[in-house]
């Protein structure tokens, strides 16, 4: 499956490097602006992206104007800014932005927004590689080396979230909000138990690690 190709405009270097780094980490292409009409510019020449992230302070070119030449091109956007006015926010939405994230902002927060706007704009592909896995998320069949392996379907839910941020710790909190809803009542030794499932049926207890006081990372 191809990576999503991600354009992260932001003008604070120690932001925007974060940003790429974690998106690289989480298996999509990224690529930084820090400034917002050399990004305009660059576009021109190339505007083969998924989705882009603005910070709405830049230089050269705002984020407002700079969202009218992604939708010129037909980029989704997510606005990333400590500028949390409601003004700013009813700006960037009605402008057409897919979500507005306001600083400081968890990874994990902004992966799963990421992920929920390449759903929406059908960029996000149907299939996830992760060591010797094919899931496949229309199907929702898991194959290792070729042998499709049954999966109870939270299982499958939670294998997913962990393939789709690998690499990333995750509390087991946020796995019982992500998996079974936010209205889920029940306690984080189910996360346990299923992690537990997944390392036996999938022989992934060298790659499932547990973080202590945290929760739990899928390496790869």
């Amino acid at each position: 499956m191809a990576k999503n190709k991600i354009i992260v405009v932001e003008d604070e270097a120690a932001i925007a490097k974060m940003i790429a780094m974690n998106l690289r980490v989480a298996d999509y292409e990224a690529e930084v602006f820090y400034d917002g009409g050399e990004a305009a510019r660059a576009l021109r020449k190339n505007h083969e992206y998924d989705l882009a992230i603005l910070d709405v302070m830049l230089p050269g070119m705002d984020g407002f104007a700079l969202l009218e030449v992604m939708k010129e091109y037909g980029i989704s956007v997510i606005f990333l800014t400590a500028k949390d006015d409601l003004d700013s926010k009813i700006s960037g939405l009605k402008g057409g932005a897919e979500d507005y994230i306001v600083k400081p902002f968890e990874v994990l927060e902004l992966l799963v927004r990421m992920e929920k706007v390449l759903e929406r704009s059908n960029r996000l592909g149907s299939r996830l590689k992760v060591l010797d896995l094919e899931i496949n998320l229309d199907e929702h069949t898991v194959r290792q080396n070729g042998v499709e392996i049954p999966l109870k379907p939270m299982e499958f839910e939670l294998l997913c979230v962990l393939a789709k941020n690998k690499n990333i710790a995750i509390s087991r909190e946020k796995l019982l909000s992500m998996v079974w809803g936010v209205d889920y009542v029940g306690e984080t030794r189910t996360v346990d138990v299923h992690i537990g499932q997944l390392r036996k049926k999938l022989h992934l207890g060298e790659h499932i690690k547990t973080v202590s006081k945290v929760g739990y990372r899928l390496e790869e």
